[in-house]
C-alpha cells in the first residue's frame, strides 16, 4: 500500500528543514528562489498536493499508523491485518507493515523505522510478554496497543486480546465430553502470553477434570511444521497414543491432521482435533475444523479504533484500555466421540 507523504518526506528529499518547507507553501519573502524549487520539486516528485503538505505541517499528525507482526504469512496476522487496512480507510488512515522479529532488538528497530516514517500511532501484534522496550517507548509518549498480546507485570500498556486460558479449557472440556481422557497440547513458546495463557487453561481443565498430567503429551518449541508434524507421529505411532489434540493454532492442527493421514489415523474416527484462531481456511468444506475462535474481526477494528482514540487524545489518556474478549468455541467435523484405535497401524 502506498504511504501517504508528509512534510518531513518532503524535507528530506530537498534536503532542507521542515521549517523550511512551511515557509515556502506559505510564501513566506526571502526565501532563496533556489530553496523553493527545491521544495516544490519535492512536492511533485512524491506525487502529493501542497494543502496535505500543509495540513501535515501544522497538525503535526502525517495520518498513518504502523502495525507491527512477527509473521506475516501466518493466517491469523494476514487476514487481521487485512481488516485493519481496511477500516484504517474509512478513517482516513493508511497503515505502514512492519514484519519483525519479536526479540527487543528487532523490536526496537521496527519502532524506529515507524518513528522515521512519522506514524502517529503504532498497533503491536507480536510481541514477548516481557519486552522491556515497549514500555520504554510507551513511557515516551508514543500512542501504543497490542492485539493478540499483552505484556505481563504491565498496568499501562493498552491491549485488545481474547481470554486465551478460558479458550484452551472449553477446548479440553469438550473433548472430555466425548470421552477423551489422553488429550496432547501443541503450542508455541510460552515467552509469548497467548501460548502462556492457553497452556495454563490446558492444565487447569486437565487438573479439573480429573484427568493424569502427562508432559510427554507436551509439545512448547518454536511452530515449524517438520517439528510439530513429526512429534504428532511419532505420538500417534506410540504404544499408547492420544486420542485428541488441542492445537494452539489452526494451522498447526493442519500439521497434525497431515501427521493423522501419513500414519493411517481417520478424523475424527480415531483421533480428534481441536485448533485455536478459526481463520478463514478452518471452515473449508474440506477442512471443517474444530477450532476456539479469537473474534479477529472484532479484536483487529478494537486494536485500530482504540489506537485512534489514544492518538486523538494526545497520547495522554490516563485509562488504559484493556479488553478481553470471550472466545467461542466452533464444533466442526474434526471432532467426535472417542473410538479405540486400531492397532494395527501402529
Amino acid at each position: 500500500m502506498k504511504e501517504r507523504v508528509s512534510a518531513y518526506d518532503v524535507a528530506k528529499l530537498a534536503k532542507v528543514s521542515q521549517s523550511t518547507v512551511s515557509r515556502v507553501l506559505n510564501n513566506y519573502p526571502y526565501v532563496k528562489k533556489e530553496t523553493q524549487e527545491k521544495v516544490h520539486n519535492a512536492i511533485n516528485a512524491l506525487g502529493f498536493s501542497p494543502d496535505e503538505i500543509a495540513r501535515s505541517l501544522a497538525s503535526k499528525k502525517t495520518n498513518t499508523i504502523g502495525l507491527i507482526v512477527d509473521d506475516i504469512s501466518n493466517s491469523f496476522y494476514a487476514e487481521t491485518a487485512h481488516i485493519i487496512l481496511r477500516e484504517a480507510q474509512k478513517y482516513d488512515y493508511e497503515v505502514i507493515i512492519i514484519d519483525a522479529e519479536t526479540d527487543e532488538e528487532s523490536f526496537a528497530k521496527a519502532i524506529s523505522t515507524l518513528n522515521g516514517k512519522r506514524v502517529d500511532g503504532i498497533i503491536v501484534a507480536s510481541v514477548r510478554m516481557d519486552n522491556q522496550k515497549l514500555k520504554e517507548f510507551y513511557e515516551s509518549g508514543l500512542p501504543i496497543i497490542c492485539y493478540n498480546r499483552r505484556i505481563h507485570h504491565s498496568e499501562k500498556i493498552h491491549y485488545v486480546e481474547v481470554d486465551n486460558r478460558l479458550g484452551a479449557k472449553k477446548a479440553i472440556n469438550y473433548l472430555v465430553e466425548l470421552k477423551h481422557e489422553r488429550i496432547a497440547y501443541i503450542s508455541g513458546p510460552t515467552i509469548y502470553s497467548t501460548f502462556f495463557e492457553r497452556f495454563e487453561g490446558y492444565q487447569e481443565a486437565i487438573k479439573e477434570n480429573q484427568l493424569i498430567y502427562d508432559n510427554s503429551l507436551v509439545y512448547q518449541a518454536e511452530l515449524e511444521y517438520e517439528k510439530v508434524f513429526d512429534f504428532s507421529l511419532n505420538l500417534m505411532r506410540s504404544e499408547n497414543p492420544p486420542t485428541a489434540f488441542l492445537a494452539s493454532t489452526d494451522q498447526m492442527a493442519l500439521v497434525i491432521m497431515d501427521a493423522a493421514v501419513r500414519c493411517g489415523r481417520h478424523v475424527p474416527y480415531d483421533v480428534s482435533i481441536v485448533g485455536f484462531d478459526d481463520i478463514a481456511i478452518a471452515s473449508s468444506p474440506y477442512i471443517n475444523l474444530s477450532t476456539v475462535s479469537q473474534q479477529k474481526k472484532e479484536m483487529a477494528i478494537l486494536a485500530l479504533t482504540k489506537l485512534l482514540s489514544i492518538i486523538k487524545s494526545g497520547g495522554k489518556t490516563e485509562d488504559s484500555s484493556k479488553i478481553t474478549l470471550l472466545p467461542k468455541l466452533i464444533i466442526r467435523r474434526t471432532t467426535g466421540i472417542k473410538n479405540e484405535w486400531n492397532n494395527s497401524n501402529n
